[in-house]
């Protein structure tokens, strides 16, 4: 790999910007000698965007603006005017494939900048992060609100890993990353392939690092049912192994998370697949199939209703029932229903 130039700034110029070019190999040597520069400097983020300025002074010059979310450093801090102002150490633009990073130096106003010695930190984080996140759910919200709220959840497990907000906190990041990649993933041709191996996974490392930390808590449960994705068939385009294997997938996880948040929902899954089959085998002519997965099926309904009676989850088990038993179509032409 060849070398690169990598411009870090030297934080010990008083109120200014020094610039010290050095070559670089990585990402993780980057971040390494970022934590060694810094090790003794108290780490943080911004919960707002903020501009760098060279000095501690909105008339110098601007250096960048750094968004929510970002791993920072504070290295210094001084009040001028009666004006706080924090000199920040952040790493930013992070380019995996190419193992390259950019480092920025400057100073911002205070008023952003949440340490792990703010008092409340953790909550403040979170608060900002629940925001950012409704942005993005809204029509019309702040672009790029889901990855501030991405960045903001895992700044909060990282900086107070023991507060009571640190699991959700590292699901719903996890979550954010996972969802955000599988749009991605599922607009390209390979996302509609048959075969989920011809497609790119979604990067399950954020959630493993939730099942590691948080172990028998509903945030794994709920990371579990995320990582299913990744076996799913883009398309079933009438091949009836997608929906055979789809349902026992379903079914496995309701057996090993049977108090998961999300064991009702895959449970309908499982259900509406097992239906589905009885249209496809119907259309193969294959009788014997379709009654075994009609029959299946009505299991599948009958337990939906039974464990699930709260919220809808009953009511449409019992549409399919009443579907299964009268002979209506549910997959194919005149269903009603889509594969999730």
């Amino acid at each position: 790999m060849a070398v690169q130039e990598y411009n870090m700034s030297k934080f010990w110029k008083q109120f200014g910007l020094g610039v010290l070019s050095i070559p670089i190999l990585s990402v993780p040597m980057i971040l390494c000698a970022t934590a060694c520069f810094a090790a003794d400097k108290e780490h943080g983020t911004v919960v707002g965007p903020v501009m760098l300025y060279v000095a501690p002074d909105a008339s110098s010059q601007q250096l960048g603006r750094l968004t929510r979310g970002r791993d920072v450093y504070l290295m210094d801090h001084t009040v001028i005017g009666g004006k706080a102002w924090s000199h920040l150490l952040a790493v930013v633009e992070v380019d995996v494939e190419r193992e390259t990073a950019r480092e920025i130096s400057g100073w911002v106003n205070s008023n952003v900048v949440i340490t792990i010695s703010t008092p409340n930190g953790d909550q403040i984080i979170y608060g900002e992060a629940a925001d950012s996140e409704s942005q993005a759910t809204m029509r019309g919200g702040r672009k790029h609100a889901a990855e501030d709220a991405m960045r903001l959840y895992y700044r909060l497990y990282e900086y107070f890993p023991s507060s009571p907000y640190a699991g959700e906190a590292l699901w719903r990041s996890a979550d954010i990353r996972w969802q955000l990649e599988k749009s991605d993933v599922l607009s390209r041709p390979s996302g509609r392939e048959v075969n989920p191996d011809m497609r790119d996974p979604m990067d399950d490392q954020t959630i493993k690092l939730l099942m590691k930390k948080f172990p028998h808590t509903k945030w794994v449960d709920l990371g579990a049912y995320d990582l299913i994705d990744n076996k799913l068939c883009g398309s079933w385009k009438g091949e009836a192994s997608c929906p055979e294997k789809e349902s026992d997938l379903y079914e496995k996880y309701v057996r090993e998370h049977p108090t998961s948040p999300k064991a009702a929902e895959a449970l309908y899954n499982a259900l509406f697949r097992e239906a589905a089959l009885v249209d496809m085998y119907k259309a193969t002519h294959e009788q014997d199939k379709s009654e075994r997965a009609r029959k299946k099926a009505l299991d599948l309904a009958q337990d939906l209703a039974t464990k699930y009676p709260d919220g809808d989850w009953k009511p449409r088990a019992m549409e399919f029932m009443f579907a299964l038993q009268q002979g209506l179509p549910i997959y194919g032409p005149g269903g009603n229903s889509t594969p999730k």
